[in-house]
C-alpha cells in the first residue's frame, strides 16, 4: 500500500517554513567511476584498450594494471576526455595499454579522484581467448532445433512440433497495419502436405523461417569453409554438422521438382479466432497436443506452412539470392564428404539462382507479416549467390543436369550485381547484417575475380570491390568518432551485435584483400563492445564475460534455464543490445519474471540514445536471433586464424 504524500510531509514544511525547525541537508551523493573492458580479453600482441566511466572530472588519475598476483606491471596516467556518455556519466577516459604482453589474468584499477576497479580480463592468443565462442554458437543452433532431432543434453529440449512432418500448405496471409492476421489462412487448393520439420526456430519464439535460416547458413558455411581446422568436419565446434541441419531445412523448403519455395512455418500474431504462436508462452514440446478442444489453437497444434508462389514462378530475389547461396556453399562444403548431398545442393542452387525476380515491385517478401523482417535492398543477394555459384562450378566435378557449367556465366553474373549495389540507392547506407551482405559478396566476388585471373569485360573491377568496402568502413568510423567508446553503429538502432561483429569482419575482409592492418584496431573495438567494454559493462552475448544477459526473451531460456547466470543458460545466444527508449513493456503470460525483482539494474547507463534493459520483458534489448549468432564463428575464427 502507498502511503499519502500529505500528512507528515506538510506538517515539516510548515514547521521549517517558520522558522521553528532546522532541516538538514541532504547528504552529497558520492562520486561514482567505472572500469569497463573487454571480459573475454585481449590478444596479447595487439593493442588493447579499456575505458573509465565517471560521472566525475579525473584529472591527474592515474590507473595501474596488475597481474593475478597482485604485481603491478604497468602505472600510466588515464588518456584524454574521449567525450560525454549521459547527463550523469559526462567523462570517459581512454585507459590504454598495450605495453602489456604477457599472458595472463589481470585487472585494473584507477587512483584519482574517483577510484575505481575492473572486473578481471585475459591476455593471451586469439585461439586461447576466443575458440569457446565457436563451441557456445553451436551450443545456441542446438538449442533452436526444431523437429525430432533435437539434442536432448542442451537446455533438456526434447522433440517438439512433430505434426510439422505433415503440414499443410497455405497461401500467402493478408495482414491489417498493425500486424493483426486479417481473417482466416488459406490453404492451397490441391496441394498436399509437406514435410517442414526440423530446422531451427527464428528467435525466441517457434517460427521458422527462409529469409532468417538462409541468411545464417550463409554465414556459417563460409566460416566452415574457410576455417576448417576450427570449424570443419571433425573440429570440437560441432559447426560442420549444425550448419548442415539448417542447410538440410532449407532442401525442405525448396520443392526442386517442381521449382516451388516454402519461405515459413506458423505465423506470429494471430486474431480474436486464431491463437498465433506470439500468443502463448510455452516449452516448444506441447504444441503438437496444446488444448485439442480449443478451435482457435488450431494452428498451435498443426502449424501452417506458406508458400510463396505457385511452382515455377519467379522468387523475390532476396530469398533467392540467400538460398542459392546457401545451397551453392552446401556445394563447395560438403563435397568432400557426401558427393550425392553437395551434387543436390548445387542443382538447387542454379533452378533458384534462375528463377530470381530481377525486377520486383512492391515489397519484397520476406516473413509474414513483412514488418517483422523489413528488408528492402537485395542486389547484394545475388550478388553473393552469383560468386558462390561461380566458386561452385569453378571446383569442378560437375553433377549431370546442370543449366550452366561454364563458371564464367556466373563471374559475369556476380560483377553484374556489384555494380548494381554500388551504383544504386543502398550503397553503403547500411553494414554487414540481414539485410545487407555486400561487403561479404564483394569479398566473395574479389576472390572469384582473382582466380578467373581478373577477365577483361566485367562490369566491375576488384579496386572498385574494395574501394566500396572501404566506403562502408569510413562510414562507420565517422560514426565511431563521434562515440566514447568507438561503436560504428548508433545505440539507438536495432541489431546493433549483429552490426558490430559485421563491421569486424568487414575490418578484417578489407585488410585482408589490401594487405594492411589499416582497420584492425577499428575491428578489434567493435568486438570489444559487444563483450564489455561498453557503458552498460555486460556482454552481448550469453556465456561471454563475467557480466552477461541472464533475462532473455528466450522461452527456452525462460523455462528450462536459470535466471541467475548459473548454468544451465544457452550458451552464445547474441540478444540485440542497446536500442531506442523502451515502452509498453509487458511480460509474457506464462514467462517466469526476470529480473525477479523488477530492478533496472543498467538504468543509470543508458546514453547516446541506447537503452539496455536485462528483463524478459524486453525483446528490443534481450531477444536473441539467429541472425544475430551467425556472424559470431566468422568474426572470431577470423582473428583466430589471423585474417589479418
Amino acid at each position: 500500500m502507498h502511503s499519502s504524500p500529505t500528512g507528515q510531509g506538510i506538517r515539516l514544511a510548515s514547521l521549517a517554513t517558520a522558522g521553528l525547525l532546522t532541516l538538514a541537508a541532504p547528504p552529497a551523493q558520492a562520486a561514482t567511476a567505472f572500469v569497463r573492458v573487454n571480459q573475454v580479453g585481449y590478444d596479447a600482441a595487439a593493442s588493447k584498450r579499456a575505458y573509465l566511466l565517471a560521472d566525475a572530472a579525473e584529472t591527474g588519475a592515474t590507473f595501474s594494471v596488475k597481474n593475478a598476483g597482485g604485481a603491478t606491471v604497468l602505472v600510466a596516467g588515464v588518456g584524454a576526455n574521449l567525450g560525454s556518455w549521459n547527463n550523469t556519466y559526462r567523462f570517459v577516459y581512454a585507459l590504454d595499454f598495450g605495453s602489456v604482453t604477457a599472458p595472463g589474468t589481470y585487472t585494473i584499477t584507477v587512483t584519482g579522484p574517483v577510484v575505481a576497479g575492473s572486473p578481471s580480463f585475459k591476455l593471451d592468443s586469439p585461439a586461447n581467448l576466443y575458440t569457446f565462442l565457436l563451441a557456445n554458437a553451436v551450443f545456441f543452433y542446438q538449442s533452436q532445433r526444431d523437429g525430432p532431432n533435437v539434442v536432448p543434453t542442451v537446455m533438456s529440449r526434447q522433440p517438439a512440433h512433430l505434426n510439422d512432418q505433415s503440414a499443410t500448405v497455405y497461401d500467402i496471409p493478408s495482414y491489417t497495419k498493425n500486424g493483426r492476421l486479417k481473417g482466416d489462412l488459406v490453404p492451397v487448393s490441391g496441394a498436399a502436405p509437406r514435410d517442414a520439420s526440423g530446422g531451427w526456430f527464428d528467435a525466441g519464439d517457434y517460427i521458422k523461417g527462409v529469409q532468417t535460416a538462409s541468411y545464417t547458413a550463409d554465414l556459417l558455411l563460409i566460416a566452415v569453409r574457410d576455417h576448417p581446422s576450427l570449424l570443419g568436419q571433425g573440429s570440437p565446434s560441432g559447426l560442420f554438422d549444425e550448419a548442415r541441419f539448417g542447410l538440410d531445412w532449407l532442401r525442405k523448403m525448396w520443392d526442386d521438382g517442381t521449382s516451388t519455395l516454402y519461405y515459413q512455418v506458423m505465423i506470429g500474431d494471430g486474431n480474436s479466432g486464431i491463437t498465433g504462436d506470439h500468443d502463448l508462452w510455452r516449452p516448444p514440446e506441447r504444441d503438437d497436443t496444446w488444448d485439442p478442444a480449443n478451435n482457435a489453437a488450431r494452428y498451435i497444434r498443426h502449424r501452417p506452412l506458406f508458400r510463396a508462389g505457385p511452382p515455377g514462378s519467379s522468387i523475390s530475389p532476396n530469398l533467392a539470392g540467400r538460398m542459392a547461396a546457401a545451397f551453392a556453399l552446401g556445394y563447395q562444403v560438403y563435397k568432400g564428404s557426401d558427393l550425392a548431398y553437395a551434387n543436390g545442393c548445387l542443382l538447387r542452387a542454379q533452378h533458384v539462382f534462375d528463377l530470381a525476380n530481377t525486377a520486383p515491385a512492391g515489397r519484397l517478401l520476406t516473413f509474414s507479416p513483412f514488418d517483422f523482417y523489413p528488408e528492402t535492398e537485395w542486389s547484394s543477394d545475388l550478388e553473393l549467390a552469383a560468386a558462390e555459384l561461380y566458386l561452385a562450378v569453378a571446383a569442378g566435378g560437375l553433377p549431370p543436369g546442370l543449366p550452366h557449367t561454364d563458371p564464367l556465366f556466373y563471374l559475369q553474373k556476380a560483377a553484374h550485381w556489384a555494380n548494381a549495389y554500388i551504383t544504386g540507392p543502398f550503397d553503403a547506407t547500411d553494414t554487414l547484417n540481414l539485410y545487407d551482405v555486400s561487403a561479404l559478396a564483394h569479398y566473395e566476388v574479389h576472390r572469384a575475380i582473382t582466380q578467373a585471373g581478373n577477365p577483361a569485360g566485367l562490369e566491375v573491377t576488384p579496386a572498385a570491390l574494395v574501394a566500396d568496402v572501404k566506403k562502408q568502413l569510413d562510414k562507420a568510423g565517422a560514426q565511431a568518432a563521434g562515440d566514447p567508446f568507438g561503436l560504428g553503429f548508433a545505440y539507438s538502432q536495432f541489431d546493433l551485435v549483429s552490426h558490430s561483429q559485421g563491421l569486424a569482419i568487414t575490418a578484417s575482409l578489407y585488410d585482408e584483400l589490401t594487405g594492411t592492418l589499416a582497420y584492425a584496431d577499428f575491428g578489434r573495438r567493435q568486438l570489444g563492445v559487444i563483450v564489455g567494454a561498453n557503458a552498460w559493462g555486460t556482454s552481448f552475448i550469453v556465456g561471454a564475460g563475467s557480466t552477461f544477459p541472464h533475462c532473455m526473451q528466450h522461452q527456452v531460456a525462460n523455462l528450462s534455464g536459470s535466471l541467475d547466470g548459473s548454468p544451465p543458460v544457452v550458451k552464445g545466444a547474441a540478444v540485440n543490445g542497446p536500442n531506442g527508449p523502451q515502452t509498453g513493456l509487458g511480460t509474457p503470460s506464462g514467462a517466469n519474471a526476470c529480473p525477479a525483482d523488477g530492478v533496472d539494474r543498467f538504468a543509470a547507463f543508458n546514453g547516446h540514445g541506447g537503452q539496455f534493459l536485462d528483463d524478459v520483458r524486453s525483446w528490443p534489448t534481450v531477444e536473441p536471433a539467429l541472425d544475430f549468432v551467425a556472424s559470431t564463428p566468422l568474426a572470431f575464427a577470423r582473428h583466430i586464424d589471423g585474417k589479418p
